[in-house]
């Protein structure tokens, strides 16, 4: 038996899965709206049946078919009634008023069944004269407004006629638009004097407001301002018809300093806002160009200092860098510091600053450097390397874009990817300052103490901020053609590279007495070579030559050099020697021998042509203007006629 029992149908909570990606997570179907789920229950509305008897018939017979089965499952039950016939009807009427309306839409609209006449309306009475009334009133507001533009834009006419010294809001808008970037935000004008456009990425905002001057008396006229303040038209003589407002944390005048000092000096001065006497931005008579200028200075400058400071504290440096308040301080080579300071003055302080102690110079080659290195970045975020081929990304640089076809190795590959940062870039700079410096010193030093022979320095005009070379010339005078030493010295940052006349090449540290101990040796090698040199323009023999001589005491620095030279028929000999500390030293023999006796085991007198013992020449009592002068005398007294 049978019980009718209501249930009631609702749609599952969780969606059916669509799809489960690889990460495990599960993407539901949407769940369908009212309406689609009422189209799809009317699919299964079978609209050929004709009433509602072939239903029930039908459900009649599926009820004789299944009474065995509903015998057996008591939980399922078969309705008499179909449970959608409701539905069924209400869309069949439908349909069929849809169908009657077609039929009518046909009949209203071909014309050829019925016509359909309008309802008649009463007809509205006009009244012209309102009309008229109304479009006076119009062309009235319409008048009224373009007659007092008119008297507006006459009585800026009659103004400027009477008074020519007062310039034009506007043309003075469009000189400031011709070199700044403008936009109208509502009512005002706003500015911007940053860097953004160049590529800049620095947060700080350089937005300024313009707006018309008021007017003013004619007796407070403000002096002109300086000419060749900016790149655009120059400014006028009289105060300017607008003013710009600049924010206050851009007003003033900045500048970078950079100062190089030994540690032993006070390196946390007073003197960290210090700042000389000048121009203010503050004055609201100063020309806006002045201003602007002034004010993106500033914002350069800040900038520039922010990207120090941020490189300075990300850098692991042997030893560390300090960032305190607006200084940067930075080891270049032991015992020598690099302060780059942020100078910055708005000319709001009403205490007059203090003297500042007396300190070094600062470097303007460095400063300027720094603003090169900042400017340099902004044109590469803007001008990236064109790709190649043309479909390739943008931005890789040329080399970088060939590493697949060159088969660049790993190596290769890490090499592209770095890069310097503006502070490990201005510290080389430093370095290599500083070792040019040292290197000068040595090199006028030795000059200055070395008379004979002379020192000739030949510095490289074309030189890179990190890398300089100079040719060391060593020559004795009036005889540069008899022998002459060169040998070239390329200075780095923190080496020295010495490349000498025999093709040797020589590294050296940053400390300035190892190049001095090598000019020292390579000027007694220079008189060793030049004795030999003019021992053969003047006809005597070369015997023998030893430029690392194991003889006499030992030399603390280098080694002594020496050589042997004979006369043309060979009876005098002359052995010359030079140690960089001593000096040089010469002493004479002749034959035949003074002292030669015969005995019984020499008897014979050929043995006395053996040289004698050598005697030493008292060398500053010689004449002749420099070494190589008083050997070629010595040379001439002692070579025999016979």
């Amino acid at each position: 038996m049978a019980y009718s029992v209501n249930i009631s149908v609702e749609a599952p909570i969780e969606n059916q899965i669509q799809e489960i990606t690889y990460d495990g997570q599960e993407i539901y179907q949407t769940p369908l709206s009212m309406s689609e789920s009422l189209a799809k229950l009317a699919q299964k509305i079978d609209f050929s049946k004709a009433n509602t008897e072939d239903i029930k018939k039908e459900n009649g017979e599926q009820d004789k078919t299944d009474e065995d089965t509903a015998a057996k499952e008591a939980a399922t039950f078969q309705s008499s009634l179909w449970p959608w016939d409701s539905v069924r009807n209400k869309l069949r009427n439908a349909l069929t008023e849809v169908c009657v309306l077609a039929d009518v839409l046909a009949i209203a609209k071909e014309k050829r069944y019925m016509v359909l006449d309008p309802v008649p309306q009463e007809a509205v009475e006009t009244k012209p004269i309102v009309q008229v009334y109304a479009r006076k009133k119009a062309l009235a507001g319409a008048g009224s407004v373009l007659l007092a533009g008119a008297e507006r834009l006459r009585a800026s006419q009659n103004e400027l006629a009477r008074n020519r010294t007062t310039p034009d809001f506007h043309i003075e808008l469009l000189r400031l638009r011709q070199n700044w970037r403008l936009k109208k935000v509502s009512n005002s004008i706003i500015g911007d004097l940053s860097y953004r456009t160049a590529g800049s990425k620095y947060a700080q905002t350089g937005m300024f407001e313009v707006t018309k001057a008021e007017e003013e008396p004619p007796t407070t006229g403000s002096p002109p301002p300086s000419p060749g303040a900016g790149t655009g038209a120059g400014p006028p003589k009289s105060s300017s018809a607008l003013r710009v407002t600049v924010p206050s944390e851009l007003q003033g005048v900045a500048y970078i300093e950079v100062l190089c000092q030994k540690d032993q000096e006070d390196l946390c001065s007073a003197t960290i806002n210090l700042l000389g006497s000048g121009p203010t931005s503050t004055n609201p008579d100063v020309h806006w160009q002045q201003k602007l200028e002034a004010a993106q200075n500033v914002l350069f400058c800040k900038e520039l200092f922010n990207q120090l400071a941020k490189e300075a504290v990300q850098l692991q440096a042997p030893i560390p860098h300090m960032v305190v308040g607006n200084q940067i301080m930075a080891t270049v080579l032991p015992g020598i510091q690099l302060i780059i300071g942020l100078c910055h003055s708005t000319g709001n302080d009403k205490k007059p600053n203090p003297t500042p102690p007396q300190k070094s110079e600062h470097d303007h080659v460095l400063e300027h450097s720094l603003h090169q290195l900042l400017r340099e970045v902004h044109h590469k975020n803007t001008h990236h390397p064109f790709p190649h081929p043309s479909s390739g990304p943008i931005g890789p640089s040329k080399k970088r874009c060939l590493a697949g076809p060159m088969a660049a190795d790993r190596y290769d590959l890490l090499e592209m990817t770095k890069s310097q940062t503006l502070l490990e870039q201005i510290i080389q700079q430093a370095q290599h300052f500083f070792m040019r410096l040292r290197t000068e010193y040595v090199l006028d030093t030795i000059a200055k103490e070395v008379k004979d022979p002379l020192i000739v320095s030949h510095w490289n005009a074309l030189n890179s901020p990190t890398q300089s070379c100079v040719k060391i010339n060593i020559m004795t005078h009036g005889y540069d053609t008899v022998c002459r030493t060169s040998l070239v010295v390329h200075v780095g940052e923190k080496s020295l590279k010495c490349v000498c006349r025999d093709g040797r090449v020589m590294h050296m540290s940053y400390e300035p007495q190892e190049l001095r101990d090598l000019i020292f040796c390579q000027i007694y090698q220079h008189q060793i070579n030049a004795v030999q040199a003019l021992a053969k323009c003047m006809g005597w023999q070369f015997l023998a030559n030893s430029t690392h001589l194991g003889l006499g005491a030992v030399e603390p620095l280098g080694n002594a050099s020496s050589c042997i030279l004979a006369s043309p028929i060979g009876d005098r000999m002359i052995a010359v020697r030079c140690e960089p500390q001593t000096g040089v030293q010469v002493a004479i023999a002749q034959s035949p021998r003074k002292d030669f006796f015969p005995g019984q085991l020499v008897k014979e007198r050929k043995w006395e042509n053996l040289g004698g013992s050598f005697k030493e020449v008292r060398w500053d009592k010689m004449e002749g203007k420099n070494f190589l002068n008083k050997m070629e005398l010595l040379m001439s007294s002692l070579t025999s006629s016979q």
